[in-house]
């Protein structure tokens, strides 16, 4: 799958970073999930490598506006455009379902597709979707704020193709046969079990995108062994007290839950406005120094998971 970085800053828009949203492109099915959407998203897709017709889920993690406000702008374009009538699905806290609809009717705007919701309302809620099964954490933050963990499904184990051929069963059909997990017999009368020529499974990814929050046990929790962890880092170090206020994460926060968790490597967004590029890499460095499979993302950085 392909992470694609739209969104990057934290509050309010600079020239270098737009506020919050991440695209997940993914390789099967070529569908799109979008997480947050704020102000100015419909503009960032225009200049990356992403429809929005692609897109049918999106994840609003709270309803802070650096996170929302480009919902309905993003809603109206994607009716626009023209061949985008495959229903979307909003996913996000109580009110979301609330907020669209009202800016839609106050606006009259129609969308030529069908919109559904579903309202996070329990902490550790599960969505089982048909792309992946999403597991949902309540995080710490002034509003209700969560984080989601996307659990992919295992892929299919390797087909042993040099203990086939060493077994001398002929290719063809019967290779078929054997990949499906079936029975064969050969003319000689030899019989093999598919089963036996199959590797086991290869695990699903796991990834996991935290709104934001504040240091907390349930953010390691739902990161716990994930393959790649998409953590805020609105402040730097010196900032720690008026990250703990305000609910937010430092990158040192970041770089120890992704070490505490266990997760193979981490990327840090979320920047206020405040910090320029240099801060921005003095940043990342000092994360490094804790957790060294840190990343700093930024927008229309795009990675392969």
């Amino acid at each position: 799958m392909d992470v694609i970085f739209l969104g990057t800053g934290a509050g309010a828009p600079t020239r270098k970073r737009n506020v919050s949203s991440i695209a997940i492109r993914f390789d099967q099915s070529r569908e799109v999930w979008l997480f947050d959407c704020g102000e100015g998203t419909q503009h960032q897709f225009q200049r990356a490598s992403v429809s929005p017709a692609q897109v049918t889920c999106i994840f609003i993690t709270h309803m802070h506006g650096d996170h929302l406000f480009g919902l309905p702008g993003f809603l109206s374009s994607r009716s626009l455009q023209g061949g985008s009538e495959k229903p979307l699905t909003i996913i996000g806290p109580e009110g979301i379902k609330s907020f669209v609809t009202l800016v839609l009717k106050q606006s009259q705007t129609n969308l030529s597709y069908p919109l559904y919701f579903e309202e996070i309302t329990t902490d550790g809620q599960v969505l089982d979707l048909p792309t992946a099964r999403v597991e949902c954490a309540a995080l710490v933050h002034p509003i209700k704020s969560f984080g989601y963990a996307l659990h992919l499904p295992d892929k299919p184990g390797r087909f042993m193709v040099e203990k086939a051929v060493a077994e001398r069963i002929p290719f063809g059909p019967l290779f078929g046969t054997l990949k499906q997990g079936e029975e064969i017999e050969l003319s000689d009368g030899r019989r093999f079990s598919g089963k036996d020529f199959i590797e086991p499974p290869v695990q699903g990814k796991k990834i996991v995108i935290l709104g934001d929050t504040s240091a907390c046990p349930a953010a390691v929790e739902l990161s716990r062994d994930a393959d790649l962890l998409i953590h805020e880092a609105t402040f730097a170090p010196e900032a720690a007290k008026l990250a703990a206020i305000s609910g937010h994460s430092t990158n040192i926060d970041a770089a120890i839950t992704a070490k505490t968790a266990n997760v193979r490597s981490l990327v840090l967004t979320h920047i206020s406005a405040r910090y320029d590029d240099n801060k921005a890499s003095a940043m990342l460095a000092e994360a490094k120094e804790i957790f060294a499979q840190t990343m700093m993302a930024f927008d229309f950085y795009q990675m392969t998971v």
